[in-house]
């Protein structure tokens, strides 16, 4: 998301490479030229005993694996700045010898020269809800595939699932269908479970309310899209935001050769939000209903129209998020001549 910018300056340059096996932290002075590194089997108290030793300002990064959130929270207070930065666009990290202490030594490189890209954390309660939904959408994912194999198991048999809940014919077959019955109505029960909660959340958080009263957009994706978010702030602008959603295409172009448009690195799961929050609100009777309807009697295609209401739909909750404001109704309205 950022970068380090020149006016950042900093007198220690911290690369830390952390595993269930040991951890390797690299680190160089501002206008050094020999790197220090510290290997250790992974304790974190000799770790911040190691980055309280370092005196002056200093910056650490960490890649983004299943530890880093954790590893932010413990380490906040013993630096400066703590980067947790992309591994995908870490290209350095994939050539030569590899090993914890090379590549904690590569990522200290990367993180003076401004090299890395940012990945969003915090010690924001609302973190807390990433974990929710992520665990929420396992879940969903889970019935939806038992499902299918359910419903492949009737159509081998040349049967309809939605006629009979159980095969016969065969003990296998009844057993496995039992099972499958018993897991499908078990997720049932748990997604109703983690709905309630949402309700809660809602209730409880104004943001979420605000964003409820957006045509399209219910209690799950209001949720959903906070929990993605925390922070409208960390975004310069709404089109930064757009490349965020994916709902946007990079234009690339090398020399005389036109590459046409890419789609950026995004949040899938943001994009499918507004993309269920667009079909969503076509479907009803609406302010953004109307806007649609308006779309294709400018002879939008009914794709490019369902794209532009998402991206309507993006905006506005960026602006609810970013200004704390409610949502206003009818804004398309203003931008026709």
């Amino acid at each position: 998301m950022k970068q380090i910018t020149k006016n950042e300056i900093y007198k220690h340059y911290i690369a830390l490479d952390w595993s269930k096996s040991n951890f390797a932290l690299a680190s160089i002075r501002d206008s050094g030229t020999k790197y220090k590194v510290v290997e250790h089997p992974p304790d974190l108290k000799i770790l911040k005993q190691c980055l309280k030793e370092l005196p002056g300002k200093k910056i650490l990064t960490i890649e983004e694996t299943t530890t880093a959130q954790w590893l932010y929270v413990e380490l906040k207070d013993y630096v400066d700045k703590i980067l947790i930065c992309e591994p995908f666009q870490n290209k350095l990290l994939n050539s030569g010898a590899k090993n914890d202490k090379i590549d904690s030594v590569k990522l200290c490189t990367l993180l003076r020269n401004g090299s890395l890209k940012e990945v969003y954390h915090t010690r924001d309660e609302l973190y807390k809800l990433r974990k929710l939904v992520s665990v929420y959408e396992d879940f969903v994912n889970a019935s939806v595939r038992l499902k299918n194999q359910r419903s492949s198991m009737f159509l081998s048999e040349g049967k309809d699932h939605k006629k009979e809940k159980i095969l016969t014919g065969n003990t296998i077959n009844k057993f496995i269908t039992q099972k499958q019955n018993l897991s499908i109505d078990h997720f049932a029960l748990m997604r109703k479970e983690f709905e309630l909660i949402f309700k809660k959340i809602e209730k409880e958080n104004l943001t979420i309310q605000r964003l409820v009263r957006i045509s399209g957009i219910a209690v799950k994706l209001a949720v959903m899209i906070l929990a993605i978010v925390i922070d409208a702030n960390r975004f310069e602008n709404k089109y930064k935001y757009y490349a965020y959603t994916g709902l946007v295409k990079h234009f690339k172009k090398s020399g005389d050769r036109d590459y046409g448009k890419r789609n950026a690195r995004h949040s899938r799961r943001l994009k499918r939000c507004y993309k269920i929050a667009a079909n969503a609100a076509i479907i009803g009777k609406n302010d953004i209903r109307e806007y649609y309807e308006h779309l294709l009697q400018s002879n939008y295609s009914f794709e490019d129209a369902r794209n532009q209401i998402a991206r309507y739909i993006a905006k506005a909750t960026y602006a609810v998020m970013k200004n704390e404001t409610d949502y206003r109704p009818y804004q398309w309205r203003e931008n026709i001549k």
